[in-house]
This record gives C-alpha cells, structure tokens and sequence, in this order.
C-alpha cells in the first residue's frame, strides 16, 4: 500500500526512467514515490502545471479518507497469512509501506506479536496509530515514519517482513535483495506486487505499464526473481477481482466527489482524479491481462 498509493496514468509524453529522476532533479522528496504517483504527477505538469504548483498533500489528503491506499481486501490478506508458520507472540512483523494499516489491522486480529509500520508519509502513519489506538492495539501494532530503502531495524531480527502492493516503489527485485538481512535465518517475506496474468497482451495496456512500471513481469519471472534474491517460494496467488472493484476503486466514489467539491478549479485535483479514473478504466477493460498476486517466499541459503 502504497507508499501504498497504488494508481497509474498514462504518460505518452514521458519516458518511463525520466519520471522518478525528473521529480528528484526539482523536488528531492520525490525519490521514494511510487511510479504511479511519479507519472501522474509528470502528466499534470505536462499539462501546463510546474512542480511548485503541484502539491503531493492533495494525494495524501485523498488517501486519508480511503480505508485502502491500494488493492487487496481483508480476505486475500489473511489467505497469506496463513501460509506463515511458526509465529508465536514473541514474533514481529515489520508492515513495509504500511499507508493508513488497513492491511496491518487485519494482521493484528490474527496475530499477537509485534507489529512494526513502517511509510514515508507522516500523516498516514498518524493514521496508522490511531487506528491502532481504537482497536486497543497500541501497546503491540506502532507506526513509523521511514523510507522502504533505508529501514532501520536489526540484522536477522525480523520473522517476516510484509509488503502489500508496494515493493515497487524501490523494485521488486531490488527491494528482495535489501530487505532479506532483516530477516531470521527462517523468517518469511511476503509481497503483493502487479503481474501479467498472460504472455501477451492488447497494446494500449502493454505501453501504459511499460511507461508506469516496467518493472511488471509474469507470474513465472516473479517466482523466478525471489528465489534468485534467496527465498524459497512457499506459496503464491492472484488477487481476485473484487479487491479491485469491491475493495479499492468502488468505495472511492463518494470520497472522489468530496474531494472535487473541495477543491474546486483546482487543476492539480482534478488532473488527478482524471487519472485515477482512467486508471479504474483500463483495468476493468483489461484485468484479465494484469493484476497483482501475493508472493511467500522463506528466507534460504544464497
């Protein structure tokens, strides 16, 4: 979750790799966002707004008033969980990318070790407590504000990092790679990450992953990259339909309208609303083409 914002654009005036570094050139902040929120950004600014008069807290107002900053559903979170063994309430989780904790809560019913959330953005993670704050789970599920690339736990101290939908903010493969010293010798890591579904697929949606993460691979190459970066594969998935449709984009119709309403004449609301539904638009075109599957894998001998 995105930096578990999880959304794209289409950007045909952009090249891919120039999105991340263009926003960092300008606005060094800008290093860890997501591809998605990279392009969007880069497309409002082709649209005659400079960066100085984009404003990254519109997305994370947005977000704020969204039970989830991605897709997924409590359902597919706890389907792998239960693929993770040997956790006992002296274990701890470290949530990557954790947003508002929709996802972490749902962990936290079914466990009763220590969480750790870990986002870039300081609001999300006020939210994050909070929420944690009402459901009484304070003492064991804490928020933090860091990058995903310059965590700051223990060597080996970890029994399972979690990931969901946002590994792509610093690469799925790169991210394997960097967390995997965190974690015990038997620890798990366990990431929702977009994949191809087919071989082949129509170009409209081949073109606008390309240009908004063309770090996306199929199913075989995922499982193939973890167990190169050292895990084994214990089990993967695809996210069914519905934690698109049911889960992300549907409860985000009333919000989307408020949203507008409040900011009113404002382009750089409005060019991101645009793009969040032609996001919604390509995927109900297209979703038998691409989606995102949880991957488990255990930590094993390089």
């Amino acid at each position: 979750m995105a930096l578990v914002i999880s959304f794209a654009t289409q950007t045909n005036s952009c090249q891919s790799y120039f999105h991340i570094h263009t926003l960092v050139e300008y606005w060094p902040e800008c290093e860890n966002l997501n591809p998605y929120l990279a392009a969007a950004i880069l497309n409002i600014m082709s649209n005659n707004n400079s960066i100085h008069d984009f404003d990254i807290n519109l997305i994370v107002e947005y977000y704020s008033g969204t039970e989830r900053q991605g897709c997924g559903s409590p359902d597919v979170t706890l389907k792998a969980l239960s693929f993770i063994d040997k956790l006992s309430p002296c274990s701890h989780i470290a949530d990557i990318g954790c947003g508002t904790g929709g996802q972490t809560m749902v962990l936290a019913s079914q466990f009763e070790g220590k969480i750790t959330g870990v986002d870039l953005f300081p609001t999300f993670v006020d939210l994050f407590n909070k929420n944690a704050e009402q459901l009484n789970l304070q003492h064991r599920v804490k928020g933090i504000v860091g990058s995903m690339d310059n965590l700051l736990f223990e060597n080996e101290k970890l029994d399972v990092i979690w990931c969901e939908g946002a590994i792509y903010n610093i690469g799925y493969e790169k991210g394997l790679r960097e967390w995997r010293k965190f974690l015990k010798n038997d620890g798990f890591i366990v990431v929702s990450e977009a994949s191809w579904l087919t071989d082949e697929r129509p170009a409209e949606i081949e073109e606008f992953w390309m240009d908004a993460y063309p770090g996306i691979d199929t199913i075989p190459n995922k499982i193939a990259q973890m167990q190169k970066a050292g895990y084994s594969l214990v089990a993967f998935f695809v996210l069914p339909e519905n934690c698109w449709t049911e889960h992300f984009y549907d409860p985000q119709a009333k919000p989307r309208e408020d949203f507008l309403k409040k900011h009113a004449g404002n382009r750089a609301a409005e060019g991101f609303i645009e793009n969040q539904r032609h996001e919604e638009q390509l995927y109900r075109k297209y979703n038998k083409y691409y989606g995102y599957a949880f991957y488990i894998g255990k930590k094993s001998d390089l």
